[in-house]
């Protein structure tokens, strides 16, 4: 989620918004996230908090927030975020055509050269005509250009977690990844950015198996755990890529290495 706020930021200023405000919608983790980017924030990232629209106020968001549009940015994770779209665009139809919105929004994170705008198979023309406008006024805001801007202010700050939760560490992320993540990314986080402690061999850095087709899906993982549970698979030899699917996250692999894949990610207590 300490990513996600960036990359909504990065994607709020190629929109025009000059100082877009941030609000934290009232998840679990919601009060680690607030936590680490005030840090961040206190360290020199330009970051300006949204305010609830509730009496009691705070960055803390409640639905009102949500339904109000109190914040420019709406941080929450990527199954939540995921959900309300859908929710949102579906809404009037009955749920099986999402015929109101801009789709998905863009896949943001370090290393990405391009911009590729994300939709659904229930998506109908509306969204999609939605999802070409958003992307145009993407590409004329030089959206890449922008995030790497952010990024690397954020860095200087001590993004993800914060100077003092040892921020930065992890040397990238398996291709294919989990959307709101990216090279450089620490794998397997709380929404705050703090490691996740993950069984042996996950702790270490482990190279990747030759790469190969992976059209098989294996749900049940955590996603906060979706990291170290690819790099088990890589360290007992299986090729696997993180991802999500139309019920969460998954990890993926070949059809034949399935099975064992399953074995092993039930050994390594995953399953």
């Amino acid at each position: 989620m300490v990513r996600n706020a960036v990359y909504g930021i990065a994607a709020a200023k190629a929109c025009g918004i000059e100082r877009p405000t941030v609000g934290i919608l009232n998840v679990d983790g919601a009060r680690q996230v607030e936590r680490a980017l005030r840090r961040i924030s206190e360290a020199g990232y330009a970051l300006e908090f949204a305010e609830s629209a509730r009496a009691d106020g705070g960055t803390v968001m409640r639905g009102n927030d949500l339904l109000m549009g109190v914040p420019d940015v709406m941080v929450t994770d990527t199954l939540t975020g995921n959900l309300l779209m859908k929710m949102f665009s579906s809404y009037s139809t009955g749920g099986d055509y999402e015929a109101t919105g801009w789709g998905y929004g863009p896949g943001v994170g370090e290393g990405y050269g391009r911009i590729i705008m994300i939709l659904s198979r229930a998506s109908g023309a509306p969204v999609v005509a939605g999802a070409i406008a958003y992307a145009a006024e993407l590409v004329r805001g030089g959206l890449v250009k922008v995030a790497n801007a952010e990024f690397a202010a954020a860095r200087a700050a001590g993004w993800p977690g914060g100077r003092d939760k040892g921020a930065g560490a992890g040397t990238g992320v398996a291709p294919g990844s989990a959307p709101g993540s990216g090279p450089g990314s620490v794998p397997g986080s709380t929404p705050g950015g703090e490691p996740v402690p993950a069984p042996s061999p996950a702790q270490g850095e482990v190279a990747a198996p030759p790469a190969k087709v992976v059209t098989a899906e294996i749900a049940g993982v955590d996603i906060l755990e979706l990291e170290n549970a690819v790099r088990v698979l890589w360290a007992a030899g299986i090729y696997a890529e993180s991802g999500m699917g139309c019920t969460g996250p998954i990890v993926m692999v070949s059809p034949e290495d399935r099975e064992r894949a399953v074995e092993a990610l039930k050994q390594a207590q995953y399953l």
